[in-house]
């Protein structure tokens, strides 16, 4: 089913929780952003693979391979991101977006736009995180 979103539209708290609209607000926003990091990864590939040059100088290999570790970690972070967006729009399909895993209440429209990938409302998050931060000063 095809939605029509203005280009200038943002989701408000004033209208019906998870619509059509926000849901398809919601759904272009993260293919976005997993086409933006997707562009950006192969960029950087293309960049590894260019920098693939033998450095005789041991500091300037040393480094060449620190900026290498550097960037494939970031490469490693990004392919976490995209599976999580992946689960967010397979959530929008099922119709599951949008609500707390935790409470199954709905998450705050500012906050699912801050942060389209968020399974958890602030208070379940907030909840999370105090019981993470005891077990680990424990």
């Amino acid at each position: 089913m095809a939605v029509d979103v203005a280009i200038d539209y943002r989701p408000s708290s004033d209208e019906p929780f998870m619509n059509d609209q926000q849901r398809e607000y919601f759904r272009r926003k993260l293919l976005a952003w997993r086409e933006d990091i997707l562009k950006e990864s192969k960029e950087t590939l293309a960049a590894l693979q260019e920098e693939s040059t033998n450095h005789p100088d041991l500091a300037d290999r040393a480094s060449s391979e620190t900026d290498r570790s550097i960037e494939l970690r970031a490469r490693d972070r990004q392919r976490k991101l995209i599976s999580k967006i992946d689960d967010a729009l397979a959530r929008i399909e099922d119709g599951s977006y949008g609500y707390c895993v935790e409470t199954g209440e709905p998450i705050s429209v500012r906050r699912l736009d801050a942060r389209p990938i968020a399974t958890l409302s602030i208070e379940a998050q907030e909840a999370h995180e105090r019981r993470e931060k005891i077990y680990r000063d424990d």
